[in-house]
């Protein structure tokens, strides 16, 4: 990868805490529609959480919203005509659960994402019309006018907020992910040192690795040996084999990973824009006067509990925000050089 390539990626750093601890209780068979499991306190939390994992296609566990009138009159007139919101959601392939995956239908789009879009339809009386795609055509699609929003773990960023405008709802954490039993842990750079350390193309956690491995080269240590994978089942394949030795991703696919599947432990989380803590946000192109709806129908969900209930029912209360933001500070631009 190129300078200037790295130069213009949008990222991370700053280790928040050492160690988020997930509990497997109990695994259903992959053919069952739910997975019930413990997760062990995160930040914030005082007692463990079980979580009842739903991955059916009939979403029966759902949250609903209410819908508000007031809010929706302030939609857009084009969107109150067609009476539909489109979404654009990265979870093509088979996705990250419990971001965006395929149900057990092997094709309907399901997880917190896609309830955090039919939760604010629900506000603004929209039918969600969900389409998956990769992460980076998330971009395209919203630039092209494909989709009204992205609403896929999209963290905010100075760089990215020159195009588009963010609602948040949920605070940007990555986690370390390592083999069961390996004595890696990770509060900084030199913990990365000379490992073999996978990541996804494109993405915050990218740019958090790339300067990490930059600091770690400036001080004399041995450089990080970057790895990419095509999809989430490929960097589990690679760390079971040992081809690699921590796999850095969004802390919710961590945290569901460790609790399903029980071979593998979180050992530390960074925050998604150091200096500030990072956040999530839905994505909607810039000034087109969509994204002060979505933050009044997320703030809505907030107060009346129905956001907290998405978040308890997929074990990501720990991620949860006080109130939705229009445009917060994020990740700040890379250095000019």
């Amino acid at each position: 990868m190129t300078t200037n390539a790295i130069s213009r990626r949008t990222t991370i750093a700053a280790v928040l805490a050492l160690g988020t601890s997930v509990a497997l209780a109990a695994c259903s068979d992959p053919e069952e529609k739910t997975t019930t499991a413990t997760i062990a306190p995160q930040q914030g939390e005082a007692k463990a959480q079980v979580v009842r994992y739903d991955t059916s296609p009939s979403q029966t566990l759902r949250v609903k919203g209410t819908y508000d009138a007031a809010i929706a009159a302030k939609l857009p007139p084009a969107l109150r005509k067609r009476g539909s919101i489109i979404v654009g959601n990265g979870s093509a392939g088979g996705g990250i659960p419990p971001l965006g995956f395929t149900a057990t239908d092997n094709k309907t789009p399901v997880g917190v994402e896609l309830d955090i879009a039919y939760l604010i339809s629900n506000v603004l009386g929209l039918k969600p019309q969900v389409q998956t795609t990769s992460f980076e055509n998330l971009f395209v699609g919203v630039d092209s006018g494909k989709y009204d929003v992205a609403l896929s773990n999209v963290g905010v960023s100075e760089l990215r907020k020159e195009k588009y405008d963010f609602a948040t709802y949920r605070l940007g954490l990555h986690a370390f992910e390592v083999k069961k039993g390996s004595p890696i842990r990770v509060k900084g750079p030199a913990d990365l040192a000379g490992k073999r350390v996978a990541v996804g193309s494109g993405t915050l956690q990218e740019d958090i690795l790339l300067r990490w491995n930059a600091e770690n080269v400036k001080a004399g240590r041995a450089p990080i040996k970057v790895s990419y994978y095509q999809n989430a089942s490929d960097y589990y394949l690679a760390l079971a084999s040992g081809r690699i030795d921590v796999y850095l991703g969004p802390n919710p696919s961590a945290t569901y990973h460790v609790a399903t599947d029980g071979k593998t432990q979180i050992v530390g989380t960074v925050s998604s824009s150091y200096p500030v803590q990072g956040k999530v946000g839905v994505l909607t192109k810039k000034g087109n006067a969509l994204a002060p709806v979505i933050q009044q129908a997320l703030n809505k969900t907030i107060a009346d509990g129905t956001y907290a209930k998405v978040l308890k029912r997929w074990g990501l209360s720990s991620e949860a925000v006080p109130k939705s933001e229009l445009n917060p500070p994020g990740l700040p631009k890379p250095a000019k050089k």
